[in-house]
């Protein structure tokens, strides 16, 4: 069907494509470049705060924005989406940094890229859809709850140093040094909150964290002068320069090109690319894929509602697996599309992905020119300004609303995900998740099957029967969860009987456990000499009825 064409599309470029063949002038571009270097103001801090949080210098976060950034708006498939570092992957990439330090993350994002790859050559985007909102909501409620506790020790000036790898035990080391809080950086984290909070009453377009991480800088300049040292990037990150010396802050130049396992490890030595650290990280880099693919479709479906558009989901996939194989490459770490920024670019009148482009430019252009500057921002607001992110990604309302008016199974589901996500691991949580919900809905869809007897009922039965006849209905699809109660009743239920006919016009799906059932119910029929019939087939039983007497097993043989 021509209209749904775009469900199993796969091209290079595809939104670009549709936008420029909608037409394209210099109105609709000038659009663009306002949207673009909106968005891309707002994701310099962001992006710098999320690869800290990651476990990686700033410099890092900015790489994404700026390589993966430009290579998923010139290839993708979504219109408005803008890719770069989320809050997302920082539960999966912040364990990987501590145990096989940037080199290991790099490499790893390399290998989920080129899982993404084979997913969009399978066709597997559309199946985002098949994903339960209580697993969505339940795994990115507990990466919110993950994050803010990590932004715990720089929010409140902690010197905790590294942190276990448990989530119990990490609560417990923060616990015990809490004694330990500095009034000056809890003074700015607080201050810069507080900002961010109430900004937005102020009714003006400029986003909240911008004048709150200035601000917060000025603050903590301030604090400098009188004698009480807040941490800053620029305390806490260094480059080295040219003459092999060390400078403050994040380097203000282009990201070169390395091997990317040759980074450093958690010790600071170059990794040795072999079959058994491939294997050691692939279990991360499939969760950096699966949590890539659901984010950056997730943001897809949500663009695609607000703006009225169209997206290619496997060619989305394939523009986040190439960017993801080519970024570590120049140092960017893992990548995927940003829903907050995303909706910001559609809100401000991006027109298309040339506004995700733009974004990328600027973030460049921040890069070289803000390097400096950058510097001063204190790591208690940027603590402050990754809670508040977490705060939004973990979409609290909805939480609310599914466990004040979903079903108990839903509820299961949610607090499931969310308790695996935060006490174990992401990929367990959404397998666990989707497994649970899987079940919960068979057995749900299994209780709506059930047998009612017609034979007294004249829309049903139109002439006499004979004596001893009786006649049944079944309603629901005949499926392993439903058919072996179902033929297990009718059994009890005829035993004193000399025919019976089943009505199957109701029942629109039967599978290979429905027809085993079947097979059953006929020979303890034919055990007591009782006459079956079957009327009213439904196609797609009968096509399993076909199938089953071609290969000889069939029940009505």
């Amino acid at each position: 069907m021509p209209h749904r064409k775009h469900l199993f599309s796969l091209r290079i470029g595809y939104a670009l494509r549709e936008a420029l063949a909608e037409g394209y002038d210099r109105r609709q571009l000038l659009r663009d470049l306002i949207a673009g270097a909106t968005v891309g103001v707002i994701a310099i801090p962001l992006a710098m705060a999320l690869a800290i949080a990651s476990g990686v210098p700033p410099q890092y976060g900015l790489y994404t924005a700026i390589i993966a950034g430009a290579i998923i708006a010139v290839t993708g498939g979504s219109r408005y989406s803008i890719s770069g570092p989320t809050a997302a992957f920082v539960v999966i990439l912040h364990p990987l940094t501590e145990q096989h330090g940037l080199a290991g993350l790099l490499l790893a994002s390399v290998m989920a890229g080129f899982i993404l790859i084979a997913m969009a050559y399978a066709r597997l985007g559309r199946f985002i859809e098949y994903i339960p909102e209580s697993v969505t909501l339940g795994f990115t409620g507990g990466i919110a709850i993950v994050i803010a506790v990590l932004q715990i020790p720089d929010f409140a000036g902690l010197a905790v140093g590294d942190l276990p790898s448990h989530f119990a035990d990490k609560i417990v080391v923060i616990g015990a040094n809490l004694i330990q809080l500095d009034p000056g950086s809890t003074g700015v984290a607080v201050f810069t909150l507080a900002v961010m909070l109430l900004w937005p009453r102020l009714g003006t377009p400029v986003p909240p964290h911008l004048p709150a991480l200035v601000l917060a800088g000025l603050l903590g300049w301030v604090l400098g002068g009188v004698g009480v040292e807040v941490d800053t990037i620029g305390s806490r990150f260094h480059y080295l320069l040219a003459d092999g010396s060390e400078a403050p802050g994040i380097p203000p130049y282009l990201p070169t090109f390395e091997w990317p396992w040759l980074r450093g490890d958690a010790s600071g030595q170059p990794l040795e690319l072999s079959l058994s650290l491939i294997s050691e990280l692939l279990p991360s880099a499939f969760a950096i894929a699966m949590l890539g693919a659901i984010e950056s479709l997730l943001c897809a479906v949500v663009l695609g509602g607000m703006s009225g558009k169209r997206h290619s989901a496997n060619s989305e996939l394939l523009a986040q697996g190439m960017a993801n194989v080519v970024a570590p490459f120049f140092g960017g770490i893992t990548a995927t599309a940003a829903i907050a920024r995303s909706a910001t670019n559609y809100k401000v009148g991006a027109v298309s992905p040339l506004a995700a482009l733009t974004h990328a430019v600027v973030v460049l252009m921040g890069l070289l020119l803000l390097a400096g500057a950058l510097a001063y921002v204190p790591m208690p607001a940027m603590a402050a300004l990754l809670m508040v992110v977490a705060w939004n990604m973990s979409e609290a309302h909805k939480s609310v609303k599914l466990v004040k008016k979903s079903p108990s199974s839903d509820v299961l589901v949610w607090l499931t995900c969310l308790g695996l996500t935060v006490f174990f691991d992401m990929v367990i949580a959404i397998t666990a998740g989707i497994l649970l919900a899987s079940i919960l809905f068979m057995r749900e869809l299994a209780e709506l099957t059930h047998v009612v007897e017609v034979t007294d009922n004249r829309d049903f039965v139109h002439q006499k029967l004979p004596a001893g006849w009786r006649v049944f209905k079944i309603n629901g699809p005949l499926f392993f969860a439903a058919a072996e109660r179902i033929f297990g009743e009718l059994s009890q239920r005829t035993r004193d009987v000399d025919g019976l006919i089943l009505h199957m016009r109701y029942s629109a799906y039967l599978d290979a456990g429905g027809l085993s059932a079947i097979e059953r119910l006929i020979s303890q029929c034919q055990q007591h000499d009782i006459a079956i019939r079957f009327s009213a087939w439904q196609f797609q039983p009968l096509k399993t009825l076909a199938k089953a007497r071609g290969h000889g097993t069939s029940p009505l043989d």
